[in-house]
């Protein structure tokens, strides 16, 4: 079974994850309708493992390539994030004990939600700190939520430890190097 990450800071841009090593030799974390449907759940959107038909798992990936090309400025297609965000979609309710009960959707609701994450993300403040990771094997995305608004790596367990171990391994060679002269 394939683990998904959750370095993105959104779900719009975890989405854009589903699809791995982009650069470099692609694979799909989702390759299945009942893996989305896993994602979705895994992501915090849905309580419950949704049906995902194979035309909902289509638009699906329609819309995570739509998404990833506008966070990276490389392909502006706003048609499809816009045809999704326009949908209706049931809101959050409260119950009697005032506690927060998410409505029963489907795979297009949850696409709708994506949508819309993505246009608040990109409409809004935090659309200068959308980032791709700076490791030059990684094309993961990511939201820089850090004070200082200088986060570089996707994640600095991953890609920022390899990062750092390199740069203290090129010290090591140049004093090494150095000594010798």
């Amino acid at each position: 079974m394939t683990s998904f990450t959750w370095v993105g800071g959104r779900p719009s841009v975890n989405f854009t994850a589903t699809l791995g090593k982009r650069l470099q030799g692609p694979f799909e974390r989702i390759p299945a309708p009942s893996d989305l449907s896993r994602w979705f759940r895994d992501a915090g959107l849905s309580d419950d493992l949704v049906d995902v038909s194979p035309r909902s798992y289509s638009q699906a990936i329609e819309l995570r390539e739509a998404l990833y090309g506008l966070f990276t400025g490389t392909a502006l297609d706003v048609d499809v994030v816009n045809r999704w965000s326009s949908r209706p979609l049931p809101g959050p309710r409260l119950t009697p004990d005032l506690t927060l009960e998410r409505p029963a959707t489907d795979a297009s609701g949850l696409l709708t939600v994506l949508a819309r994450d993505a246009i608040e993300l990109l409409a809004g403040p935090l659309r200068e700190r959308l980032h791709m990771c700076a490791a030059d094997d990684c094309s993961l995305l990511f939201v820089d939520e850090s004070r200082a608004g200088r986060r570089r790596w996707c994640s600095m367990n991953k890609c920022g430890a390899r990062a750092k171990m390199s740069q203290y391994r090129d010290g090591l060679r140049t004093s090494v190097n150095s000594g010798r002269e």
